[in-house]
């Protein structure tokens, strides 16, 4: 995760470098005094980076005010105090991952986490978090505060996955069928309409090309075809591109797994694909894009798009 950590103060910046330190496996950048917060908050929304400020929660949220749209899709933010006691997730908290990451962050420095949504308060089910850990992509997010409400009641939470269509009403549908036709009769037979994400965007790429390169292509691919990004469900390519920077970003952007194939497993992908003799001898397979995005839609996927190719970059896209 890219994450940018905001500090005021000497004290602030210490605790920032100690939180960078202990979190590795993170790509932290720490902004000090003399650039804007806001001006900060505007980049890191626009590209969906973690935002971290190490000081008061009123700077934070005035900071953060104008660029703020909805959960499920701003950044997480998370405001730590400078002594480093509580580490509190503002924004984003489930289907950001705030929540989350600020167990971390408290784990890494010894601080107490302070989450203050109600179903993590309550240990009930939380409908939205449930959506992200399976992939599923919620169609009506207005569903996602009356499921919320009925759980924080202690009533049970219905679900309708399997039995289709439900008999009567029920909280929760997960399925494929005509969700996103806003006169679709699905929501009228539940709270919240679930729908897998079916996409899997399989990309090659020189090293070195840039998020924003990758970004503005892949959006004009699913433009020309149809595919809105909600529905992508994974970024895949070939191992050796696993620390492609480019690449790592943009899962984090759309907020799904980057997954990688050794050359031999992509070789081994059934279907019709485009060849390359210099893609081969370069990598070990003779495309990579297409067959990615085979293998991590997984058996039975359809090619939807095949391979588009712009300045370096190469994008299939394939339905599961």
């Amino acid at each position: 995760m890219h994450v940018k950590i905001i500090s005021f103060t000497d004290r602030g910046f210490k605790l920032a470098e100690a939180i960078s330190a202990a979190m590795p496996s993170h790509d932290t950048e720490i902004v000090t005094r003399g650039i804007s917060p806001s001006a900060v908050c505007e980049g890191a929304f626009r590209d969906r980076e973690a935002l971290v400020f190490i000081g008061a929660m009123g700077i934070a949220v005035r900071s953060a005010a104008p660029y703020i749209k909805d959960k499920l899709t701003d950044p997480p933010l998370i405001v730590i105090d400078e002594a480093g006691r509580y580490v509190i997730p503002v924004l984003s908290g489930h289907v950001g991952g705030a929540n989350s990451f600020a167990l971390e962050i408290a784990d890494a420095i010894g601080a107490e986490p302070v989450l203050t949504t109600a179903t993590d308060v309550s240990g009930t089910f939380s409908v939205d978090l449930f959506a992200k850990e399976n992939g599923l992509r919620i169609v009506n997010r207005e569903g996602i505060a009356k499921v919320s409400a009925s759980a924080l009641k202690g009533k049970t939470v219905t679900m309708s996955i399997k039995d289709f269509p439900p008999k009567e009403h029920t909280d929760v549908i997960v399925t494929d069928q005509d969700a996103d036709d806003p006169e679709s009769h699905l929501r009228s037979l539940a709270s919240i309409v679930l729908c897998p994400e079916r996409y899997a965007v399989g990309i090659g790429c020189r090293r070195g090309k840039s998020f924003e390169d990758i970004l503005s292509f892949a959006r004009k691919v699913l433009a020309e075809n149809g595919i809105d990004e909600p529905e992508i469900g994974a970024v895949a390519t070939i191992g050796i591109k696993k620390d492609e920077p480019g690449l790592i970003r943009l899962s984090e952007y759309w907020r799904v797994p980057l997954i990688t194939f050794d050359a031999s497993v992509l070789a081994r992908v059934p279907g019709d694909f485009s060849s390359s003799q210099r893609v081969l001898e370069a990598v070990g397979v003779d495309n990579v894009c297409e067959r990615a995005a085979a293998a991590a839609a997984g058996r039975g996927y359809k090619l939807t798009v095949k391979k588009q190719a712009s300045d370096g970059i190469t994008i299939a896209v394939a339905s599961r």
